[in-house]
């Protein structure tokens, strides 16, 4: 069986990024965009890293552009803005698809893990991964990274 550490990403500066880089950690993957009505969720997330990441959380933002071109930019120009307009501190990947064909391996194995709820229906889904790899919890564009809910998820896989 296969878990969330047997895939891997390239970072946005190119880098290398296995997940096996997390392993022992919870990670919240965001799939996120520029210029998405949900943008602003950027600042609860950079919260959720800052808050939990000393206890072993790394909420890993991963651009995708495939949500009526919301995230047009290329690595180095969604970097500075994350950074610049956002204060964005957590680990980003390089820009990729999250659903359908030419979706990403990590996506695509989310969906053979629990199904139909892990495909992104927009920006800003989120998928929880625990400390083991496994995929435990799944959440919706619209739940706010400081939701009740996924604070709890967390707290409980920590």
């Amino acid at each position: 069986m296969t878990t969330a550490h047997d895939h891997a990403f390239t970072a946005i500066d190119g880098s290398a990024l296995p997940m096996t880089t997390f392993k022992d950690k919870v990670v919240l993957v965001v799939n996120v965009a520029s210029r998405c009505g949900l943008t602003p969720q950027y600042d609860g997330l950079e919260k959720l890293y800052s808050d939990y990441r000393d206890q072993g959380l790394v909420v890993l933002g991963v651009p995708c552009n495939q949500f009526m071109g919301q995230e047009p930019g290329t690595e180095a120009q969604i970097a500075e803005f994350c950074r610049t307009t956002f204060g964005v501190d957590f680990p980003m990947t390089s820009k990729v698809d999250v659903k359908g064909e030419a979706a990403h391996p990590f996506y695509k194995w989310a969906v053979d893990q629990v199904g139909e709820p892990a495909e992104p229906v927009w920006n800003f889904h989120k998928l929880l991964v625990g400390k083991d790899g496994s995929l435990i919890n799944v959440f919706g564009p619209r739940t706010d990274p400081q939701d009740p809910e996924i604070k709890a998820a967390i707290e409980a896989a920590l």
